[in-house]
């Protein structure tokens, strides 16, 4: 099965991240800090390239939205979805390949999700 004809058959909250279960058999789960520290909007990517600022200091509304959540998460196409964060941020479009690499795999029914063995 290749990238493209993997997609999700169901999303859910689950405690606090995303559960993933997708369409080989594969369930994922991946922390709503994960994606939210992975957004691949422009400004976010830009920001993760900068050095760290030792000195950066908190806006309120930062301040005020406390732990990463998400608000809102619509399907983009059928290839994405976009998530609203409650720090205000909407601007990331999240492709249904990066949801599967960034979630860990819970569980897997077929063989060909299972990581190879390494060749000896």
């Amino acid at each position: 099965m290749t990238v493209a004809e993997i997609f999700p058959l169901a999303l859910r909250r689950e405690g606090d991240g995303l559960r993933i279960e997708w369409n080989d058999g594969v369930v994922t789960f991946v922390r709503w800090q994960t994606l939210r520290e992975n957004c691949p909007c422009a400004s976010c990517v830009e920001e993760r390239q900068r050095p760290p600022n030792p000195l950066r200091v908190l806006s309120p509304q930062e301040v005020a939205a406390g732990a990463p959540q998400p608000q809102g998460m619509t399907p983009v196409g059928r290839y994405a979805y976009q998530i609203v964060w409650n720090d205000g941020h909407a601007t990331g479009i999240y492709t249904l390949e990066r949801l599967r690499h960034l979630g860990q795999i819970v569980s897997s029914s077929t063989p060909q999700a299972a990581t190879p063995p390494e060749p000896e």
